[in-house]
């Protein structure tokens, strides 16, 4: 049963991603935001991890460097080391720098690892709405762990 949820789970996340466009038709890509977390123990019904992101703007030489907790609630069992986490991000405008990403963002989250594992993150928000994540991200990691529910990122 909660199989089969964690599969409906990626699956409809993955067809958010190929379906919805970006916040609006004339947006921008801005570049990638990579985050790196620290291990995680599922608490049964939620858990609480830290990130530590850098965000690469597209065709430049910059980056930003962001601090970041991912909050779950929902099923949540097992232990994983680490784990990275990568997004496209849109703005409405190249006008991106320092502090542009910050801001919270919410949606669904699933993940499955016994050993080398992948998760899938539909999360919507930041920072005054002039910037998007782009929905889906895809979580790579090394553990055993299974967890689904809601998820909340805070970017500072």
């Amino acid at each position: 049963m909660i199989k089969k949820a964690l599969l409906g789970l990626f699956g409809a996340s993955l067809l958010l991603c190929v379906s919805s466009p970006p916040a609006s038709s004339a947006a921008f890509r801005a570049g990638t935001l990579t985050c790196m977390s620290n291990p995680r123990i599922g608490l049964i019904i939620g858990s609480r991890q830290t990130l530590r992101c850098v965000f690469r703007v597209r065709n430049a030489s910059r980056q930003y460097i962001y601090e970041g907790t991912v909050r779950r609630i929902g099923l949540d069992l097992g232990v994983t080391p680490s784990s990275a986490l990568v997004w496209r991000v849109f703005a409405r405008n190249s006008q991106v720098g320092r502090g542009t990403l910050r801001g919270n963002y919410v949606g669904a989250s699933g993940s499955v690892a016994f050993g080398p594992g992948l998760g899938a993150n539909v999360l919507i928000g930041g920072s005054r709405r002039t910037v998007m994540l782009q929905p889906l991200s895809l979580e790579r990691q090394i553990g055993v762990s299974l967890a689904a529910g809601i998820a909340t990122l805070t970017l500072r």
